[in-house]
């Protein structure tokens, strides 16, 4: 298991978007995990999360972390949090359609639960 600890910080909103709001990550170490999509526990205030967990490809730029949370629909701004990534699920990759990506997001959740 690797561990990822931050602080949560506002990103695009692109998730929300489509449907998945993502917590983004600030964090001050570098990661040695390779691009992709991970499932995973998210701790927060003392409770855990079932995730997804994207490592995308600005990783060590702007420290592009994020995480869906299943379950959850707070406001999470400023929270400390932990990531614990258990297992790859896929490479990164861009999508042609928004409806592509939304497919296949919805089955990367269905693989974390």
């Amino acid at each position: 298991m690797y561990r990822i600890a931050g602080t949560v910080i506002k990103g695009d909103q692109y998730g929300r978007k489509l449907g998945f709001p993502t917590i983004n990550l600030e964090i001050d170490n570098k990661i040695e995990l390779e691009q992709g999509v991970y499932s995973g526990i998210v701790i927060m205030a003392g409770k855990e999360y079932r995730a997804g967990i994207v490592i995308g490809p600005k990783i060590n730029e702007k420290n592009k972390v994020e995480a869906h949370l299943i379950g959850y629909n707070g406001n999470a701004y400023g929270q400390d949090v932990l990531l614990e990534v258990e297992k790859f699920l896929r490479e990164y990759k861009s999508f042609d359609t928004e409806e592509e990506l939304i497919n296949q997001i919805k089955k990367d959740i269905e693989s974390c639960k």
